[in-house]
């Protein structure tokens, strides 16, 4: 009775209220002193204590957070309790700097030595392993945004902390060192940590903070990872860790370890485990995401020889539909800056487009449309494949769509060190190929490559967009051909831009009209460029001369 009290009078008082905030958030909260167990147990009760836990001083959250202790368990693992228990950790890291937070930071660090006295009982639970996870960022001074984190998929739960913030804050020692007896804690209860749906989220967040705070200690949490899986299951001629490579659940604990793990360790687990498997592990539906991990994390020494084992194979894992596997390999290559004309050429070869050489120049489509050569040039289904590009008709098959991976794809190769091969493919598309890949939501990011890569010349990056003169209306007119059309606005000379608003300005009520070109007439200034062209030459010479100078304090 006495929480519903308290809810009517905080909704009576904010529907008339007249004290300053400050002095209504301190009264509010000195009232919920008396019952804040049942308030964080009720569903308004916790949305209200979550509205004014991030104004709350150290004095008033270490009230707040005293009775909700000794029932810790209760709260935690309540739907609602969790959620105010995470406001309060949060809120925490804030106040730990004032005169006044000794007692905050002691509460606090009752709080983690009970939850890691009783690890299973939270880290196993649905609702407590939010409360666990945020425990183990504030120990160490650090926000992820890990899917980990975040929440579990198909549940409907995810993370209510804050977005913005800070990504790392000061913490007492004390709490470091509590973070490194978590190390202990989840060791002795490593096999339910590593196969269990819901701890095993908590495990993971442990990695990403101990890999960002205590490095050494996240080598040996990712050691006992490891060492378990791998005594785990052995079969002749096999790894036992690859039996757990093709679990859900195991396999996202690997990519974590995969991906806080130093060289050192990654060229160990490779020759331990992975040599030799690379291409059953991209064929499989789980495990081809953990080989995406290990092919993002690989130095350049390392990179090579899955490169090798893994490039002869490729046509059949973009078969299987793993195109992801491909992706990982071209990011690998542009990050380390090696293998790039190999990794190029062994795509042109599962894309049956490098030889003969010929079909080079039709690499584009294929690539955003992820068919093969003679798929993609076949006249209908279950007809046969049409002659070499060199005789092919006048007008090749039109771009359908533009897939997720082959965008990406072209995105990697834009930003090699060599993109000359793709920039003559786009360069051959015929105008209604461009627009299609510029109104696609996947294919408009390879004109973001494009426009942004240091390593596209000026004269090829103008003949590509060349292509798109005569149907600037139609960009404007999409959702995200008109991004597009922005993106390659911002960074146009004047005479450029000049010819793309005479362009523009012909069609402009029907601009006008559109929910996307209307703010193609604004943002362009178009009514300005039609009735007071030299006002409208100076802004756009102000613009340009305020985006190099930008630039210029960005280089800095």
């Amino acid at each position: 009775m006495g929480a519903r009290r308290l809810l009517g009078s905080a909704q009576r008082s904010t529907s008339h209220c007249v004290l300053p905030p400050d002095l209504f958030v301190t009264n509010v909260l000195e009232e919920a002193v008396g019952s804040v167990l049942p308030l964080a147990l009720d569903p308004s009760g916790s949305l209200l204590l979550q509205a004014l836990l991030p104004e709350a001083s150290a004095a008033q959250l270490a009230k707040l957070l005293h009775p909700l202790l000794p029932a810790l368990c209760q709260t935690a693992c309540h739907p609602c309790g969790a959620h105010v228990l995470e406001a309060a950790l949060l809120r925490a890291p804030r106040l730990l700097g004032e005169e006044d937070a000794g007692a905050l930071e002691e509460l606090v660090l009752q709080l983690g030595r009970a939850v890691r006295e009783e690890l299973r009982a939270f880290a196993w639970d649905p609702h407590a392993s939010f409360v666990v996870r945020t425990l183990l960022q504030v120990l160490g001074g650090v926000r992820v945004g890990s899917d980990a984190a975040r929440g579990l998929s198909g549940t409907g739960e995810y993370w209510s902390g804050p977005s913005e913030g800070p990504v790392e804050f000061e913490v007492p020692d004390s709490f470091l060192a509590l973070l490194r007896e978590f190390i202990a804690a989840f060791q002795e209860n490593i096999a339910e940590s590593i196969t269990h749906r819901v701890a095993s989220l908590c495990l993971q967040v442990a990695l990403e903070v101990l890999h960002r705070k205590l490095p050494e200690a996240c080598a040996e949490m990712c050691s006992s990872v490891i060492g378990y899986l791998s005594s785990r299951n052995p079969s002749t001629g096999c790894s036992p860790l690859l039996v757990f490579l093709k679990d859900s659940v195991c396999s996202r604990v690997l990519d974590k370890v995969l991906e806080v793990s130093e060289p050192r360790a990654l060229r160990l687990l490779y020759r331990q485990h992975f040599r030799g498997q690379l291409r059953a592990l991209a064929g499989h539906g789980v495990a081809n995401f953990t080989l995406q991990r290990l092919i993002g994390a690989a130095p350049p020494k390392l990179l090579g020889k899955v490169l090798a084992e893994l490039g002869p194979g490729l046509e059949e894992v973009l078969a299987q539909g793993h195109a992801g596997v491909a992706t990982a390999l071209l990011g690998a290559c542009r990050r380390c800056g090696t293998g790039q004309q190999e990794v190029l050429q062994l795509l042109m070869e599962a894309f049956h487009c490098w030889e003969p050489p010929a079909r080079r120049a039709a690499c584009a489509p294929l690539f955003a449309s992820l068919l093969p050569y003679e798929v993609y040039y076949a006249s209908g289904k279950g007809q046969e494949a049409q002659a070499p590009l060199e005789e092919q008709p006048d007008s090749p098959p039109a771009l359908a769509s533009v897939s997720l991976h082959g965008s990406l794809l072209l995105q990697h190769l834009l930003h090699f060190a060599d993109p000359s091969p793709v920039l003559r493919s786009l360069a051959a598309l015929p105008p209604h190929d461009l627009v299609t890949l510029a109104c696609s939501p996947a294919g408009s990011h390879v004109y973001d490559a494009l426009l942004a890569s240091p390593s596209v010349p000026r004269k090829p990056k103008r003949k590509v967009l060349r292509g798109l003169q005569g149907h600037y209306v139609s960009l404007a007119c999409n959702k995200h051909g008109s991004r597009v059309l922005d993106a390659i606005w911002s960074r146009a000379t004047l005479p450029a831009k000049r010819q793309i608003a005479q362009e523009l300005v012909e069609q402009e009520q029907q601009l006008r009209n559109d929910p996307f070109g209307h703010h193609v007439v604004r943002n362009f200034a178009l009514t300005h460029f039609l009735k007071r062209r030299r006002d409208w030459d100076r802004h756009q010479e102000a613009e340009t001369k305020r985006r190099e100078l930008f630039a210029e304090i960005l280089e800095d």
